[in-house]
């Protein structure tokens, strides 16, 4: 990402947004262009999946086939969303 604004200024935005449950253009983007929602997301935070794995305490190859389910379970969008440090109702798209 080259955005011209700083890394700190990104952050505070991006917490601003999860605590509004509100979703950044640049997801919305990402899902038009026929990203799944979970991508969109991981692709935003500049994670990888096996970041993102880590997290979740599962391996790489597991969260890539979470990642393309166009509606997880509940459960499953709930354990993502923690990972990603967002609301579940943020991943519902």
């Amino acid at each position: 990402m080259t955005s011209g604004r700083s890394f700190w200024s990104r952050f505070r935005r991006s917490e601003a947004v999860m605590e509004n449950n509100m979703i950044p253009h640049e997801v919305v983007s990402r899902i038009v262009d026929g990203a799944l929602p979970v991508q969109a997301w991981r692709q935003h935070l500049n994670l990888t999946q096996q970041e993102v794995a880590e997290r979740m305490g599962v391996s790489q190859s597991t969260f890539a086939e979470l990642e393309s389910v166009s509606k997880p379970r509940k459960a499953t969008r709930e354990k993502i969303a923690a990972a990603f440090g967002i609301n579940a109702d943020q991943l519902e798209l």
